[in-house]
């Protein structure tokens, strides 16, 4: 499989300019793959990488902002970063419109380190199995755990380091120095309510969150908690990430408090990092996920690094209604993607769950999962779709969830045609309204197909013709209903009560409605053919009226 390209502006912007960056001016979608991260050096000017991000240490001031952004034009850069606040001069905003590099604006308090690492981390993404284990600040990225044993070391206390909702996230050795609710909170990886609820009352979450130094922590006489903590936050620039708690027998010395509050820099970037690493393993799987299912070159490589080259499956597709667009803002919409995800993650749960080489990813709008059965099991698409049915019932109505299964795939060259009749399932069920919540596609396929047909007679510019479009043309001029009334007709096979009872008229003034149809659309419906083609043309008309 083609390895992934470099990441763009917009992609940097996406994914750090909540935390960390600001678009002061300037347009990011010119630079479509960053060529690398450079710091500037005014005394020795690196030569710069195909559309570099420039780190503007110590640049400031409207004129030498504006001088370095034409500089960095012509040296074909793609983004100049500067510490917040920027210059948003119109000389400034005039050079980068000229030069066409954007200018952005680091957070205050967050530090050019933590930058350059996560801009390099991002954009080599694509290097899948480097050569060795990366580090930060001689800590294994990632590992949690080695980096608290090394904060316990240089503290001389045991250190637990937990996210912002008290999860604990990492621990060091020597927990049994400390007091019982220590010990339970490392058991149950979570600091337990009763003590979170009393930290809040006394206001030391408050406290933490609002100061970048560390803050002590007095005992409590409830619970075992019995020894002072020395905590500090964690943070990215303005965002708390989470913090670190040390339970320590007596006041830290000034030394060993900047050793934490230095120690506090390092964990968050080990904690950015992670964040940044499960952002990168969702898009990669995705991005062999879509691979597997378009059925093409790669679709062997892509199931062999999903682990499922030796599986048959089954794949399902998962959609929820969009908002009204009558009542949707921007807000609205972002919180309808946000439980969008949260939903996929639940579906990817659910499947894993249900086999552990199940591979789920949101691909546009729809999250795709593959199901691995075995090669010989027979009823390997009813069983999908009942794992589909218990995932709806769990999740419930909340967001109204619509699920298509497609057919099982025995071959590699299969995937795609399962991945298609689980996309023309789930469009049924779109057009059902809301009706059905699940839908295989051995079970709506003529719907399926009564869709395609509209497709077709859409694109064509089709009208209806014939005898149809002598009773459309009647029901126009004389605001008559003889369409309707011919269509009731119809899906009461032939059943004048029945059909007169749909209409809430009475039989006799529905007969003679009917001699009206026959009369005006000028055809014989006595004749099989000629109901037949009525009742295709009607059911693509009330398809092609609803969009389809």
């Amino acid at each position: 499989m083609a390895v992934q390209p470099r990441a763009g502006l917009s992609r940097v912007l996406e994914d750090l300019g909540p935390t960390l960056l600001d678009l002061v001016c300037g347009d990011p979608r010119r630079a479509d793959a960053i060529g690398g991260v450079v710091i500037h050096d005014p005394l020795d000017e690196p030569l710069l990488p195909r559309q570099a991000l420039v780190l503007g240490v110590g640049v400031q001031g409207t004129a030498e902002t504006a001088r370095l952004l034409t500089s960095l034009g012509d040296a074909g850069a793609a983004a100049l970063i500067v510490r917040s606040p920027a210059p948003e001069d119109p000389t400034v905003i005039e050079a980068a419109e000229r030069s066409g590099v954007a200018l952005l604006a680091l957070t205050r308090g967050a530090s050019w380190a933590q930058l350059a690492v996560l801009l390099r981390s991002l954009l080599a993404e694509g290097d899948v199995g480097e050569a060795g284990p990366q580090t930060l600040g001689g800590t294994p990225s990632g590992d949690m755990f080695a980096l608290a044993n090394a904060v316990a070391a240089l503290l001389d206390a045991p250190v637990t380091i937990e996210d912002r909702s008290s999860r604990v996230l990492a621990f060091s050795g020597r927990q049994d120095e400390a007091d019982d609710s220590r010990v339970e909170t490392v058991l149950g990886r979570q600091v337990p309510e009763r003590f979170t609820r009393l930290l809040e009352e006394r206001g030391v979450f408050r406290d933490l969150y609002r100061s970048d130094q560390p803050i002590l922590v007095a005992p409590m006489q409830t619970g075992g908690f019995h020894i002072p903590r020395v905590a500090i936050a964690v943070r990215a620039g303005d965002e708390v990430l989470g913090s670190i708690w040390a339970a320590v027998d007596s006041e830290l010395s000034p030394q060993r408090m900047r050793a934490l509050h230095d120690a506090a820099k390092l964990v968050a970037l080990h904690m950015l990092r992670l964040r940044a690493g499960a952002d990168v393993e969702r898009r990669l799987r995705a991005d062999l996920l879509s691979t597997a299912l378009e059925g093409g070159p790669g679709t062997s490589e892509a199931l062999s690094r999903l682990g499922l080259t030796d599986y048959a499956g089954v794949v399902l597709a998962l959609a929820v209604p969009d908002p009204p667009a009558s009542a949707g803002s921007t807000s609205l919409h972002a919180r309808h993607a946000a439980e969008r995800e949260r939903l996929t993650d639940a579906f990817a749960m659910h499947l894993s769950a249900i086999h552990a080489r199940a591979a789920t990813a949101l691909i546009g709008e729809v999250a795709y999962g593959i199901l691995p059965v075995s090669q010989h099991q027979t009823d390997a698409e009813q069983s999908a779709a009942r794992v589909a049915s218990d995932f709806l019932t769990r999740v419930g109505d909340r967001m109204s969830p619509l699920i298509g299964v497609g057919t099982v795939a025995r071959n590699r060259g299969e995937l795609a045609r399962s991945r298609n009749g689980a996309d023309r399932a789930l469009r049924v069920l779109r057009a059902g309204g809301g009706l059905r919540r699940l839908a295989h596609i051995t079970d709506v396929h003529v719907e399926a197909l009564l869709l395609d047909l509209a497709d077709l007679a859409a694109e064509r510019g089709d009208l209806p013709t014939g005898p149809l479009a002598h009773l459309l043309a009647y029901d126009q001029q004389h605001n008559a209903n003889l369409v309707e009334t011919l269509r009731s007709w119809l899906n009461s096979f032939g059943d004048v009560p029945a059909a007169a009872k749909a209409m809430y008229v009475h039989q006799n003034t529905f007969r003679y409605r009917l001699r009206r149809v026959a009369e005006v659309a000028e055809t014989d419906l006595d004749d099989p053919e000629s109901r037949f083609a009525l009742m295709l043309q009607l059911r693509l008309l009330r398809l092609g009226a609803s969009g389809g």
